[in-house]
């Protein structure tokens, strides 16, 4: 089974054709750059590394956030355009749970992280590849005292909160998270969705993998959303 995935949740674009739990080719850059302008170029030469074509490919993944809401959507338009034009499975994964995959086999729990703003970080915890709790939006006080119930446990933060986590959090096992596994990686985001593809089909043989039904996930509303209601609000008053 070939996998095309990509990452557009946070600076890094990224994105990788994998078979059958193996990277075929991996592109990533971590740079000031437009995903829009990167993401299809970096799946073109996928594709001329590979020998492959967009028809070639039986699954198409992508990161569905939370993280940047242009970023992500960005990416969801990228890999639903492709699933569609082959009328191919589209399966949405975490960023969170792809982070996480990234430290698979480092023992301790995982602690992915994306900034947030406003003192706040998107975060979930694994433990030995399993969740701990659900994806959600936390600010790095709570998260620092929810860890400390994790006090003889090493801790690996992962993710482009990685420095302010660091910084904030006080905790006697935080660990060095190798730099070259910190950011978003298309090969996780691959891993996770085969993973989530046949788990789910294993149960629900007729589940809605169209392209249409693969939706990101923004955790809170957008700074426009959240302007309105609060011009809204007001108004009220």
């Amino acid at each position: 089974m070939k996998i095309l995935a990509l990452d557009s949740t946070a600076l890094t674009s990224t994105a990788a054709i994998a078979e059958d739990g193996k990277p075929l080719a991996v592109c990533s850059v971590t740079y000031k750059l437009n995903h829009s302008a990167t993401l299809l170029p970096m799946i073109d030469s996928l594709f001329l590394s590979t020998g492959l074509t967009a028809g070639d490919i039986d699954i198409f993944a992508y990161s569905s956030g939370p993280g940047s809401f242009t970023g992500v959507r960005i990416g969801a338009a990228t890999i639903k355009g492709l699933a569609f034009g082959k009328d191919k499975p589209c399966v949405p994964v975490s960023s969170l749970e792809a982070l996480a995959y990234n430290l698979t086999g480092f023992d301790g729990i995982i602690c992915p992280v994306m900034d947030a703003r406003r003192g706040q970080v998107y975060n979930a915890l694994f433990e030995n590849g399993d969740r701990v709790c659900e994806d959600r939006v936390i600010t790095l006080a709570e998260l620092s005292e929810e860890l400390k119930k994790y006090s003889c446990k090493k801790i690996y933060f992962v993710g482009d909160g990685y420095g302010i986590a660091k910084e904030a959090v006080k905790h006697p096992c935080i660990c060095d998270t190798p730099p070259a596994l910190r950011n978003q990686n298309a090969f996780s985001v691959a891993i996770c969705g085969e993973k989530c593809y046949n788990e789910t089909i294993g149960k629900d043989p007729d589940h809605d993998f169209s392209d249409s039904a693969a939706l990101p996930s923004y955790l809170r509303a957008s700074q426009a959303e959240r302007e309105r209601n609060e011009r809204l609000r007001k108004g009220e008053e």
